[in-house]
């Protein structure tokens, strides 16, 4: 198995009964199948579907969660690995402590979780890897960014568009892929120009 890890985010408020759900099981196995760790967030939704699907396909579903939260949140039981941070800022961190990101529609929380780790690459905070957003409906939020906001071809250039999770393992094999030289925690710094 690799220890190449990939990071999802998406929606916590996805249920077995939705088409959304079935697509990050799909997208966890594929992950799964083609070597890579599986991490989230590691609560229900996306988080539990991409796990699931991981973890079916004999692989490994990192979650980190938050310690604050555990009186009302309970992590998925496909977890294969639980990482408890203690608070949102440490949890973030630790989540983009990861080869490549992929990020499949959700809310607020999956919105804040994009635009860190497409701020992080911009700044040059860590280094650049693949940041690949699933579905039109990211193509319609980051358009609707371009109107209100000063976003240049230069950040745009930061992300990675594909229209379903069947894109994501091909897009995957395609772009340099470099390896992480830490494990989950905090990523160090990128060294000055």
């Amino acid at each position: 198995m690799s220890n190449r890890q990939v990071t999802v985010f998406g929606s916590s408020r996805v249920g077995p009964q939705e088409a959304l759900y079935h697509e990050a099981v799909r997208l966890g196995r594929q992950l799964a199948a083609a070597g890579y760790t599986v991490c989230s967030g590691g609560y229900a939704g996306v988080m539990e579907a991409v796990s699931r699907g991981a973890v079916e396909a004999g692989g490994a579903a990192v979650g980190v969660t938050v310690e604050l939260w555990s009186s009302r949140a309970r992590p998925n039981a496909w977890l294969t690995e639980e990482i408890a941070a203690p608070h949102l800022f440490d949890r973030m961190s630790r989540l983009v402590a990861s080869d490549a990101y992929i990020a499949l529609p959700g809310g607020p929380g999956t919105l804040g979780e994009v635009a860190v780790t497409w701020n992080l690459f911009q700044t040059e905070s860590i280094p650049l890897r693949p940041l690949i957003l699933v579905g039109e409906s990211w193509r319609r939020v980051i358009a609707c960014l371009q109107e209100g906001m000063r976003i240049e071809p230069r950040d745009l250039a930061l992300l990675r568009f594909v229209d379903t999770v069947d894109d994501v393992v091909p897009l995957l094999r395609e772009l340099p892929l470099p390896r992480t030289p830490w494990g989950p925690g905090p990523a160090p710094r990128a060294a000055p120009r």
